[in-house]
């Protein structure tokens, strides 16, 4: 089933369907001719508002009607913790324990959302802001954010979760993903690969060669754009003047544009994506709307290119907030509940912080280690000449 596209919304309920008649038939939103510009969030599918109130969506409530109580806790609880562990990791390189952090807050829905409809085969390529993602797949914050502080390559067992090391380089993981979804589509695996970018890398090369590579040959591989509104300074109206989820179709694959700040949402169209690709269905693209209520890094000053009123607004639109007040009108959380939750928050700060602060930094020649398996002479003969370069430096003191 071929999904289409227009400028003004996306076709969000035809696709999820997944009939012949119901691929023509036009998202109720556009006949009220909402605009295409994707600042605003207005013109996305969601399933909750920003107070909290569920709201029908005919495409997307199948696929979140299995959500038991359980479930829907755990959603909570994750975005939760992974609030607090960003809100540590800012903390932590304020106070010199971590060389840089990228924040994620304001983007837990997403993250969450998405990560917890994978299946434990899926592979997920994250780039450096999915620490959502990394929590809920299992790797344990107290070790990967020693990558942070420059002491591990990604410091957590890539094969034992399924996930990739965070990606710096902009962009790259989309290649990655779409490598890794196609020798699984070789293998006869119904394992999918994600690949989770922001708005500013679809402007780069690797993003689109990856998209023309998974179309091209029908890899089984989702594309989850969290469109946070800011390439760094860079306001995503200025590379995207229409939806970002409406380039995929050109590449051959539908798309859905969701509101990245309900994770209800976040979980239905993974669910679709992932259930297209298992079929046989080839790739999926992902926008979901959101914001980053941060810096872009903590070495970015967002005061000098945003408004105060801009971030209020979407402070309104938090994702955590609402979905509370959706499991507290809907009796599935209560205030013990919500103790709970908040006290293994405050654990996993301890966790982090004491294992931070607490990190011996290895020797700089350590750097040669684990290079090879066996012995090698040639690196053994640049370790020595980087021993003897760094004891140049020895105060009088150390010798």
């Amino acid at each position: 089933m071929t999904m289409t596209y227009t400028q003004t919304t996306p076709h969000h309920g035809s696709a999820v369907d997944g009939t012949a008649a119901d691929a023509e038939r036009t998202h109720e939103s556009a006949a009220r001719g909402r605009t295409p510009r994707s600042e605003d969030g207005g013109d996305v599918a969601r399933l909750l508002e920003p107070d909290g109130t569920r709201v029908p969506d005919p495409a997307l409530d199948p696929w979140i009607a299995d959500l038991s109580p359980h479930e829907l806790r755990a959603l909570h609880r994750d975005m939760v913790l992974t609030r607090r562990l960003d809100a540590e990791g800012v903390a932590l390189q304020r106070q010199g324990q971590l060389a840089l952090w990228a924040p994620c807050r304001g983007q837990e829905a997403v993250q969450i959302g998405t990560a917890h409809a994978l299946s434990a085969g899926d592979f997920a390529f994250p780039s450096y802001r999915e620490h959502g993602v990394l929590l809920a797949r299992g790797a344990k914050p107290e070790g990967y954010m020693l990558a942070w502080r420059g002491e591990e390559h990604s410091a957590y067992d890539h094969a034992s979760i399924n996930v990739a090391p965070m990606q710096i380089i902009i962009g790259a993981q989309a290649l990655h993903a779409t490598g890794w979804a196609m020798g699984a589509q070789r293998d006869g695996s119904t394992d999918v690969a994600v690949a989770y970018f922001g708005d500013g890398a679809t402007s780069q090369g690797d993003v689109n060669e990856a998209m023309v590579f998974a179309s091209s040959f029908g890899a089984p591989v989702v594309f989850v754009c969290s469109n946070n509104q800011w390439a760094i300074s860079e306001p995503v109206t200025v590379q995207a003047k229409h939806p970002i989820a409406g380039r995929a179709p050109g590449f051959g694959i539908p798309s859905l544009r969701i509101d990245g700040n309900d994770v209800l949402a976040c979980v239905a169209a993974m669910r679709w994506a992932l259930d297209r690709a298992r079929r046989g269905e080839g790739p999926s693209f992902l926008e979901a709307v959101t914001y980053r209520m941060g810096p872009h890094t903590t070495s970015d000053d967002p005061t000098r290119y945003r408004t105060v009123d801009e971030v209020e607004r979407w402070a309104e639109r938090d994702p955590i907030a609402r979905f509370e007040a959706y499991l507290c009108a809907e009796g599935v959380l209560d205030d013990s509940a919500l103790a709970e939750v908040a006290a293994a928050a405050d654990a996993l700060a301890a966790e982090v912080r004491a294992a931070c602060i607490g990190a011996v930094t290895r020797a700089p020649e350590t750097v040669f280690d684990h290079v090879y398996a066996e012995p090698h002479a040639p690196l053994a003969a640049q370790r020595a000449e980087y021993v003897e370069y760094l004891a140049g430096f020895a105060t009088e003191e150390d010798r």
